[in-house]
């Protein structure tokens, strides 16, 4: 075991090593830090250097999470961010042993992700004011959203260079800056191609933002802020009630592929996860939903529920 003398200098190489090893992008990086700082912290309090620390002492940090009120999603986030600390200075030989080896996360309960029906969707790009000057490129930005599956961070990055109308395809930037082709149908094509030769041909973009293909009204770069405002609105103009975000775009295209009959790895492929586990809460929507229409339409369930 090395004695670790400068705390500053040792987190500063780790996120370097999150950035550049482990391709984690700034928000990832941000997020394991903050992990750390709390154990950091915590250690400091109980005078324990870091790299003295056992199991028992982890134990008890994760303890006092729970006594100060933090819920098992958080605590699983924060021991997930630990046990990356800990396999670096593993890996930078500065421990001897894992103490995070053993290390359990709290069991979480799997919740379902809200879903829209291709019915909401339609109602909501109705609700879209084409008389409006964003109007093009709001009604584009559903579509592709819908369409390709994108996260908001993935379509607010998209550039015009990355559409690839004679193939039918987008090339997306997703998570850790991994690169993944996308087809994109028809119609979203069409509604891109509208905005691009139309509203969009109007503004002047900000230095750097030529190749941007969506732009907010004085040529900049649209956040992930204004996606969900945009999302928001047009829920609400169509009468949507459901606690909706732009992922639930994303949810709504993986579900409705499932129950149309698409592979579960095409799936996970269009939606650039990097494990097929993440992509099979779709089989648990689509299979929660069979049960209720089975429970709401079979003729021996109506009979007893009269």
């Amino acid at each position: 075991m090395t004695k670790i003398d400068n705390i500053a200098r040792l987190l500063d190489n780790y996120r370097a090593y999150l950035t550049l090893e482990k391709g984690l992008a700034a928000n990832s990086v941000a997020a394991y830090s903050d992990d750390v700082d709390k154990l950091l912290r915590w250690l400091d309090e109980a005078a324990t250097p870091p790299e003295a620390v056992s199991p028992d002492d982890l134990h008890a940090f994760v303890a006092s999470l729970h006594d100060v009120g933090i819920g098992p999603r958080s605590q699983a986030r924060i021991i997930s961010g630990i046990k990356s600390f800990y396999h670096y200075l593993r890996e930078e030989e500065l421990i001897e042993h894992d103490p995070t080896a053993l290390l359990p996360s709290p069991r979480l309960e799997r919740k379902l992700p809200e879903v829209l029906t291709v019915e909401e969707i339609d109602a909501m790009i109705d609700a879209i004011d084409m008389e409006k000057p964003e109007g093009e490129r709001n009604r584009a930005i559903i579509e592709t959203l819908y369409g390709c599956g994108l996260r908001a961070s993935e379509l607010i990055g998209l550039r015009l260079s990355q559409v690839f109308p004679e193939e039918g395809y987008l090339s997306v930037i997703g998570k850790g800056d991994k690169q993944r082709l996308v087809p994109i149908s028809p119609v979203a094509l069409q509604c891109i191609a509208d905005y691009v030769e139309g509203s969009r041909a109007d503004i002047e973009p900000k230095r750097g933002c030529d190749d941007i293909l969506f732009l907010n009204r004085r040529g900049g770069q649209l956040s992930r802020v204004m996606i969900f405002y945009i999302v928001k609105e047009l829920c609400a103009l169509a009468g949507i009630r459901k606690n909706i975000s732009p992922h639930t775009l994303r949810h709504s295209f993986a579900t409705h592929l499932l129950e149309g009959g698409a592979n579960l790895r095409a799936i996970q492929q269009m939606l650039g996860h990097e494990s097929i586990t993440t992509t099979e809460i779709y089989v648990h929507i689509d299979r929660s939903r069979l049960r209720r229409e089975i429970m709401e339409h079979h003729p021996r369930n109506r009979r007893n529920a009269r």
